[in-house]
């Protein structure tokens, strides 16, 4: 444990034991440890960052249903998550929806595929953050605040159309996109088009410069469709009416069939018994 491999130290006394008796060579024994310390330690270094990235549970790109976003196209979207030059050169991945529209489940499922291939992410509401980055220009700590995102190689801001128009607040945000501006991504989820973000920025200038930095080199996911919830909603109440359907229709039968068998002539072993 010294030499920090925890792996080999708790698989040694197996492995030698099963080294003498198969005859395996020094090499092989010393192999195999080693593997499997490495591949135990990238799992623990994938669950650490999972733990930091406060990524939404159960949101991977399995579990979103593609076909209820047909503007969403599933193949571009694998393409980036299985490639690495946008991420390299600080591209961005904006996605306006309405509430509901699955925005917050994509952009959990990139931030899920990207730690898998080993990239940092950071996912937070963007009212929190720019809290937290209000609270860092107050103890004119705001520049160093900025920097420790860049151990975050995409930071997903979520919900961005509910930041309050407020200068301070704002100038942080648009402090935030210019720093990590061609250098590291940022994923903005939006129910608001570029059209109104005017309510989030205080002033036109700074809403055209935040918007100029965020599209250049950007991919635009247009998830312009129904609600999720309602359409579950929707379903939910629907199969149960028809369940409901079902059941008044069976009753009826039910109450014919009853009559019918009270009208049927008394069975043989009643004739004996009276």
């Amino acid at each position: 444990t010294a030499l920090r491999l925890p792996t080999v130290a708790r698989l040694w006394p197996e492995f030698c034991t099963r080294a003498d008796k198969e005859g395996w060579p020094a090499e092989r024994l010393l192999a195999a440890l080693c593997e499997l310390e490495l591949s135990e330690r990238e799992q623990r270094r994938i669950q650490r960052h999972l733990a930091a990235a406060r990524l939404p549970q159960g949101k991977t790109l399995d579990a979103f249903d593609f076909l209820a976003v047909p503007t969403l196209s599933q193949a571009r979207v694998r393409a980036l998550v299985e490639g690495d030059s946008w991420l390299q050169a600080g591209h961005n991945l904006l996605a306006f929806g309405p509430p509901g529209s699955g925005k917050t489940h994509l952009a959990g499922a990139i931030g899920y595929e990207l730690i898998q291939r080993g990239y940092r992410v950071l996912m937070a509401r963007t009212s929190d953050l720019v809290q937290r980055l209000q609270v860092a220009r107050q103890d004119l700590a705001l520049t160093q605040e900025i920097a420790k995102l860049d151990k975050f190689d995409l930071l997903i801001l979520d919900d961005l159309s509910y930041v309050r128009k407020d200068q301070a607040e704002t100038s942080a945000l648009f402090e935030l996109i210019s720093a990590r501006y061609e250098r590291r991504s940022i994923m903005i989820t939006a129910n608001q088009p570029f059209s109104g973000w005017d309510a989030i920025f205080p002033d036109r200038a700074m809403t055209i410069a935040a918007i100029d930095r965020l599209v250049h080199h950007a991919t635009i996911f247009e998830m312009n469709v129904e609600s999720y919830r309602r359409r579950a909603a929707y379903a939910a109440a629907t199969s149960l009416s028809d369940i409901e359907d079902d059941r008044d229709k069976q009753q009826p039968e039910k109450e014919i069939a009853t009559a019918k068998d009270n009208s049927r002539p008394a069975t043989l072993s009643s004739e004996i018994e009276t």
